[in-house]
């Protein structure tokens, strides 16, 4: 299984960026996809999730209305489009995803908010 995360970089607050996670080893369009993200000196927590065939997501309450996650199970891809970002979503965003009771994640892709 593998996961690579791309996308991140600096941007200006009320800014967009779209964030990509490359999977492969698994059957991509058979499980459900999630994206994390860890502040500095901060848990790492729980930002967007989707279903396998992307019928069903969920947000967390500090991104919903701002933040749209998707996927394309044809190319193996799922996304993150984070839209009015603010400072307080400076982050590491990583890809996750659980199979057969592993938990596999990216390495992450750094996204810095700031003015």
């Amino acid at each position: 299984v593998q996961l690579v995360e791309s996308g991140g970089g600096l941007v200006r607050p009320g800014g967009s960026l779209r964030l990509s996670c490359a999977a492969s080893g698994f059957t991509f369009s058979s499980y459900a996809m999630s994206w994390y993200r860890q502040a500095p000196g901060s848990e790492r927590e729980l930002v967007a999730s989707i279903s396998s065939a992307g019928g069903s997501t969920n947000y967390a309450n500090s991104v919903k209305g701002r933040f749209t996650i998707s996927r394309d199970n044809t190319k193996n891809t799922v996304y993150l489009q984070m839209n009015s970002l603010k400072p307080e979503d400076t982050a590491v965003y990583y890809c996750y995803a659980w199979i057969g009771r592993v938990s596999y994640w990216g390495k992450g892709t750094l996204v810095t908010v700031s003015s």
